[in-house]
C-alpha cells in the first residue's frame, strides 16, 4: 500500500480520485458528490493499492473520516472502507473545452482513465457525475 495525495469518494462502488493544485476545490467536488449520494474514501490522502491488475483506495489511516470545509475546519464524515479506482478527476483551469475520449494515465503500475475538468464551472458535481458514467472504469 502506499499513501497517494488526493481527495477520494465512493460513487456506487466505485472511487473517484480528485486531484488537482491546492486550492483547486478538490474537498468541494467531493462534498457535492457526497451531497448526491457518495461516500468519502479519504480527503487529501488516500491509500492506493494494487491488486489484481485492479487499483483500490482506502481511507489513509491519519485522516479516516475526515475532511477539510473551507470556512468550517475539519468534519467527521462517514467512510467508505475503498472501492476499485475508476476514474481520475483532475481540477485544472487549463481544462480543454472538448475531449474525444479521456486521458490514459497509470498509478502504480495500473492504467486509468483521467479526465480534466475546470474547477470553476457550474454544477461540477453532475460534470464529474457524466465523466464517471461516459469514461469510468466499471466495477468487476
Amino acid at each position: 500500500m502506499q499513501a497517494h495525495q488526493a481527495t477520494t469518494v465512493d460513487v456506487s462502488g466505485r472511487a473517484v480520485l480528485i486531484e488537482g493544485q491546492p486550492g483547486t476545490g478538490k474537498s468541494s467536488l467531493a462534498l457535492a458528490l457526497i451531497d448526491r449520494g457518495a461516500r468519502l474514501i479519504g480527503d487529501d490522502s488516500v491509500m492506493l493499492e494494487a491488486r489484481d491488475r485492479r487499483l483500490f483506495a482506502s481511507p489513509h489511516p491519519e485522516t479516516r473520516g475526515l475532511i477539510e470545509v473551507r470556512n468550517l475546519g475539519l468534519l467527521e464524515m462517514p467512510v467508505s472502507e475503498g472501492a476499485p479506482v475508476a476514474l481520475i478527476l483532475r481540477l485544472d483551469r487549463q481544462a480543454p473545452r472538448f475531449i474525444e475520449q479521456a486521458e490514459a494515465t497509470d498509478r502504480l503500475g495500473i492504467a486509468l482513465p483521467l479526465i480534466a475538468l475546470w474547477p470553476d464551472a457550474p454544477v461540477l458535481a453532475l460534470r464529474a457525475e457524466l465523466a464517471l458514467d461516459r469514461y469510468g472504469l466499471v466495477a468487476s
